[in-house]
Order: structure tokens, then sequence, then C-alpha cells
């Protein structure tokens, strides 16, 4: 009897050894497929959203700041991988390929009636329309060395829109990282 006891306990352990591990690796396959990692000599870019780099506002659906940034957010880790301070920039550009391919090009939401909204680490957010950005530029930054920064980026239709709520008119973007490769810094 305590024979078969010991035994069955022996085999309760493999089985749950078994699925804890196999767990283990099916959680990280997929984590693995979500990430888009992008890696230069200095910094890795790693978009954890299922979408990747891609902003796709497909809804109309104007609402106040507020409500805009509870919707849903791009998170992107940005990681130094040298030991000096390295600048960057974040863009924000139409998505010129999937524009093409969705043939979309005559219903697309006018950039004044985005607003994108970016938080750095645990800093504020920050609000603009679409349509401000320089070149579409979102953020010049610099990050110190072997660092990482986590960035969450926000979209939506500006509350003032004159867009009609539901219609089919939409926006294709891209989230664009960017090393200034003369712009090294001493940090």
């Amino acid at each position: 009897m305590k024979k078969e006891l010991i035994k069955n306990g022996i085999k309760v352990s493999l089985i749950l050894l078994f699925a804890i591990v196999c767990t283990y690796y099916i959680y990280n396959k997929f984590e693995n497929n979500r990430n888009i990692d992008y890696s230069s000599e200095s910094l890795d870019v790693i978009y954890h959203e299922k979408t990747g780099d891609r902003i796709d506002i497909t809804k109309i659906t104007p609402v106040t700041d507020s409500v805009g940034l509870s919707s849903n957010a791009h998170n992107i880790t940005i990681k130094n991988n040298l030991t000096i301070g390295v600048k960057y920039l974040i863009k924000i550009e139409d998505n010129n390929d999937f524009i093409k391919e969705d043939e979309c090009g005559e219903s697309a939401i006018p950039k004044e009636d985005i607003r994108i909204s970016i938080k750095i680490n645990k800093g504020a957010n920050k609000i603009y329309n679409l349509s401000d950005l320089e070149d579409g530029i979102i953020l010049d930054n610099d990050i110190a060395a072997l660092d990482k920064a986590y960035i969450i980026i926000r979209t939506w239709i500006n509350k003032d829109s004159k867009l009609t709520t539901g219609s089919n008119m939409h926006y294709h973007g891209l989230i664009k990282v960017i090393e200034q490769d003369a712009s090294k810094i001493n940090k």
C-alpha cells in the first residue's frame, strides 16, 4: 500500500512537472510571436502588441482626450545596448503599402482629426494632433547607456471632428523608431 502511494505521488509529480514545462514553452512561443523585434548596433526595439508597429483606426468615434487616453495602447520597449547614450526619434508615418493594398486612399481620415498621445516611462502624457507633427516626429529623445525606455502611444479621433460616427473612413499608420547615427551622446 505504501509503495503504491509513493508510486502514484511520483506519477502525479511528473505529470505536473510536464504540464508546467509545456505551459512555459507555449507561453513563450506566443509571447515571442507577438513581439516584432528590430535591432541595430545600438538599439533593440520591441513592439508588444499583436499589431506590431501598425496603427489602424477603423472606427470613427470622436472622443474627448480623457477617453482617448484610456483607449488601446501601443507599448514599445527601447533598449540601449551601448555604454554611451544614443539619440533616437519616434515618428508616425502613413502605411503606404497597406493603403495601396486596401485601396483606401480616398477614405483616409484627415490628420487634423487624429489625436495622438505619447508617454515615456512613468512621465505625463503629451497629446498632439497628428497634423501638427513636423515630419510625423512625435519624440526626439536620447537614452542613457545600457538603459531602457518604455513608451506608450495611443490614437483616437478628436471630439471636435466633423466626421460622421460610424463612417467607413480610416487611417493606417506606422510607428517608426529611428536611431540618429551621428548623434551618439556621452551619458
